[in-house]
């Protein structure tokens, strides 16, 4: 029997719930204690803007993982639902605390950053020791390599890309968690159809906790992610292409082992495209500047809210290629 939709449906109301109802009180926070980016180059705000977002996105997935977890233990959503979550729950304990404790440390990481601007070095040490948690945790990307230290390094690598690939491409209002809401759904939807409930349901509170965040940014922005928030998105993100098994011995699926190329493409291809034009000038690639494929849009003669529009768009598409892997 498959795995009731409604589960997912649930994760998904739950956590955009949460974060919906937890944004205005983070807002308010951060406006008490400054945490705010205030305007200047290279930005069009004129007053300054509270970010909250990361902060109110975190605490939806929480609430709502815990609210799964003590669902699961007690059987709340029925006898079939109730067992498998909980087996699911049981075997994935350890990865689970991993990868939650993982977005708390990077959603922390981003919030010391929009405080304090940490320096470039000190902050990439810190993306490397999460994701260095996470990968000896069991969650660990192997690409048909029998070598420990190979799917360690390879992890760590790739969950530091991503991370910062969001973090890059938060410079356009709902644009970096927008992208977040289609990764996520696409590799919730694969996960499901795979019958892996578990990570889809993970994947399912990631999409709902940033379609809860979104009224408050797009068009219009009263929240920004912050820091925080583009490194919640992108550690998510980087998870969730690790998480499911898209071949096995069991399910030979070769070719979808590019399922999360695929579905980060858009992210990806403007992180490499920036650090090779920044390289080329001779700026350190950790320098913003207005080359990212958003701002090239925009002096196309795009507005912003259509670059954020059509980038969705294309990303949307290029990540359905997936499923015909």
């Amino acid at each position: 029997m498959k795995f009731p939709d409604s589960v997912y449906a649930g994760s998904a109301a739950a956590a955009f719930a949460l974060t919906l109802a937890s944004l205005p009180l983070w807002r308010f926070a951060c406006r008490r204690v400054g945490l705010v980016d205030a305007p200047g180059e290279r930005k069009i705000h004129e007053a300054p803007i509270p970010l909250a977002g990361g902060l109110a996105v975190l605490t939806g997935m929480l609430v709502a993982l815990l609210a799964a977890a003590a669902a699961a233990h007690f059987q709340w959503l029925g006898a079939l639902p109730g067992d498998r979550l909980g087996y699911g729950f049981e075997r994935r304990s350890g990865q689970l605390a991993a990868i939650f404790g993982g977005a708390v440390g990077m959603t922390l990481l981003g919030w010391l950053d929009d405080r304090h601007e940490l320096r470039p070095a000190l902050k990439f040490a810190g993306q490397v020791l999460v994701a260095g948690l996470v990968a000896a945790s069991g969650v660990r990307i192997t690409l048909f390599v029998p070598n420990v230290f190979f799917s360690f390094a390879i992890t760590v690598l790739w969950i530091v890309t991503v991370t910062n690939a969001l973090n890059f491409l938060d410079n356009m209002n709902g644009l970096c968690a927008g992208l977040g809401v289609i990764a996520a759904a696409l590799f919730g939807v694969k996960a499901a159809l795979l019958d892996q409930y578990l990570v889809a349901s993970v994947a399912f509170l990631a999409v709902g906790a940033l379609l809860g965040f979104l009224p408050f940014n797009f068009p219009r922005a009263s929240v920004f992610l912050g820091d925080a928030g583009s490194h919640l998105t992108g550690f998510l993100l980087a998870v969730l292409a690790i998480l499911p098994h898209f071949h096995s011995p069991k399910h030979p699926r070769p070719l979808a082992v590019l399922t999360p190329l695929l579905v980060l493409a858009v992210p990806l291809a403007d992180l490499v495209w920036v650090i090779l034009l920044r390289w080329r000038v001779g700026r350190p690639f950790y320098i913003g500047d207005t080359n990212h494929l958003s701002h090239r849009l925009v002096r196309r003669g795009f507005s912003r809210t259509q670059a954020v529009v059509l980038i969705w768009t294309v990303a949307a598409a290029v990540g359905s290629v997936a499923f015909f892997l």
